[in-house]
């Protein structure tokens, strides 16, 4: 009998280690980061705004900030569909040879990253605003483009931004 009791508690303590170690990476692994631009007062009042207007719901997927969380962020999905607003003006802006297109009224520049996720980043607009759409995602093409661009022709003017 103590043979049987002994057996017990041996499979439970490695039983109980596991299940440890399987909540512990399964509830904050999901979230996702994105870091804050620090944009000028002009361009930060702009995001505020733009963050009031930006879809509960983009490609199909809810929104979902990442940490830090910030008015300057915004996500949907997992993975994450990432906005970041107030982000300084990409130097492939002065490249004739960029990429880039039109989406319901909001010109956007398209770059293709190293890990095969899009970075798009608005063009002629008062604040610079990005969204990268990340490889698992790309299937889509523009659909997450199509769901923020109103938003962002609401809230940032066009212009040049300083």
């Amino acid at each position: 009998m103590n043979f049987s009791r002994h057996r017990r508690r041996n499979l439970v303590g490695p039983a109980l280690v596991l299940l440890i170690t399987v909540a512990g990476c399964s509830s904050a692994d999901d979230t996702a980061s994105a870091a804050v631009p620090t944009p000028d007062a002009k361009a930060t009042k702009l995001c505020r705004e733009l963050d009031k207007t930006l879809p509960s719901e983009v490609d199909g997927q809810d929104r979902r900030d990442p940490e830090p969380s910030s008015a300057l962020t915004a996500g949907w999905g997992n993975p994450a569909i990432i906005l970041r607003c107030g982000v300084p003006r990409p130097a492939a802006v002065n490249d004739p040879d960029a990429d880039g297109v039109d989406v319901d009224g909001v010109g956007w520049l398209l770059q293709e990253q190293d890990d095969g996720a899009f970075r798009f980043t608005t063009t002629l607009r008062e604040a610079y605003v990005e969204v990268t759409i990340p490889k698992e995602r790309t299937g889509d093409g523009m659909a997450p483009l199509v769901d923020v661009a109103p938003a962002v022709r609401k809230a940032i003017p066009e212009g040049i931004a300083d």
